[in-house]
């Protein structure tokens, strides 16, 4: 869920850049920018402009209030998503566990 770690992310550090943050989550700077103009249409992260350098802008990402409810309803998913993965996994280590006995067993 890259929304989920570009969110994480800001909230940690707001002055990341759009390549830093590409960087960081190891996807390309186009998904990064396409995914943060979603979230700043949706009102979930304000973008301010800073003018350290007259002749480079930099922005810095803001979460809005609704950018953290946004947060806590996206991790609950991303946490109910990796439970499932971790259940599966489980189911699955069980049964090559079972597998393996019956090969040892003879």
């Amino acid at each position: 869920m890259i929304e989920y770690k570009i969110i994480k992310e800001i909230e940690i550090n707001p002055s990341h850049t759009q390549r830093t943050l590409a960087q960081k989550l190891n996807v390309s700077l186009g998904k990064v920018n396409y995914v943060l103009c979603g979230l700043i249409e949706k009102g979930i992260i304000k973008a301010k402009k800073l003018k350290n350098n007259p002749q480079k802008i930099r922005w810095q990402y803001l979460l809005t209030p609704k950018g953290i409810n946004e947060k806590i309803k996206i991790t609950k998913q991303y946490l109910e998503k990796r439970m499932n993965e971790y259940e599966e996994i489980c189911r699955e280590l069980e049964e090559l566990k079972k597998e393996i006995k019956v090969f040892d067993k003879r």
